[in-house]
């Protein structure tokens, strides 16, 4: 079925037929630290109608506790179990799968995941505090690693650089059975208001290109974040309704999953590329913004 522009006649329906709304954030709530027209109105009528709002982010930069803050700046109140963060994830698939308590974690990307894994117990260092570290080729430079890292995570890292790139590779080359793990492959990312900038897929790129390995991926479009909202909310899928500005990420989530999807072009997808004749995947919906949610609906 081709996918059909929102209207006050299928919104009703939407609303109706959804009890749980997922939302991801960058282009769909903000851009950057600017909130998008009509978002704070339109989550409170969501609200007020008794839908559960949950926010399903791709962005690693921040932990859940610290996206609960970045709301709150903004003027709306989220707490974090209603945040559902790829950082978070990264944390999870470890405990899930029983990652050893006395091996590490090496991080490529920023604070949001090593809080995450500390909060889960994990041993995390990298990040942040790699940022200056710099290499010399010309001296012959040589980098011991930590043969106790037993899984690399890597996001989007604004502070990349060349020592963390030889870091990760050699523990996912050199120590065996280490995990390559990525909170997504985004290839581009809202970071600030005015325009798009590389997203974690080119950290995650780089690490590939270095030791010919594929990552686990647990950030959408994996199901692996779904698997945790249905424990929590005992929703069906069929109940909940993904709202996104990637078709690539947000929309093929939701529709692996099973659930209602709802594209809007105030992010990263212009209404071009939804109507390319290349474009495979397609929406439910599609609509300019969130707030079209509010004012189709006529409350």
């Amino acid at each position: 079925m081709s996918p059909q522009p929102l209207s006050p006649n299928n919104v009703r329906d939407l609303l109706d037929s959804v009890e749980a709304f997922l939302f991801d954030c960058d282009g769909v709530i903000w851009k950057g630290n600017e909130l998008i027209d009509g978002v704070s109105q339109t989550l409170d009528m969501l609200r007020w109608k008794g839908k559960k709002v949950v926010f399903v982010t791709n962005n690693s930069l921040k932990s859940r506790a610290q996206y609960a803050q970045k709301f709150r700046s903004l003027g709306i109140s989220v707490s974090p179990d209603e945040i559902f963060s790829s950082s978070f994830a990264a944390a999870m698939y470890l405990k899930v799968n029983h990652f050893p308590s006395q091996s590490k974690v090496y991080v490529i990307g920023g604070e949001g995941i090593l809080e995450e894994l500390q909060l889960a117990g994990f041993t995390a260092f990298g990040g942040p505090g790699d940022a200056n570290k710099t290499v010399d080729l010309k001296q012959n430079c040589f980098v011991e690693h930590d043969k106790s890292v037993g899984a690399v995570v890597v996001g989007i890292d604004p502070n990349i650089n060349y020592y963390k790139l030889q870091y990760g590779t050699l523990c996912i080359r050199e120590n065996p059975g280490c995990l390559f793990i990525a909170t997504n492959r985004d290839a581009v990312g809202h970071m600030t208001a005015s325009q798009e900038w590389p997203g974690a897929g080119c950290m995650v790129a780089a690490i590939c290109g270095s030791t010919q390995k594929e990552p686990i991926v647990v950030g959408k479009p994996s199901t692996f974040m779904m698997e945790f909202l249905l424990k929590k909310f005992n929703l069906s899928c069929s109940k909940m309704c993904m709202v996104g500005d990637r078709l690539d990420t947000d929309i093929l989530f939701g529709q692996n999953a099973g659930c209602k999807t709802l594209l809007v072009f105030s992010g990263c997808t212009p209404q071009s590329v939804l109507q390319d004749p290349s474009n495979n995947i397609q929406p439910d919906y599609y609509t300019s913004k969130i707030s079209d949610m509010l004012d189709l609906s006529g409350k």
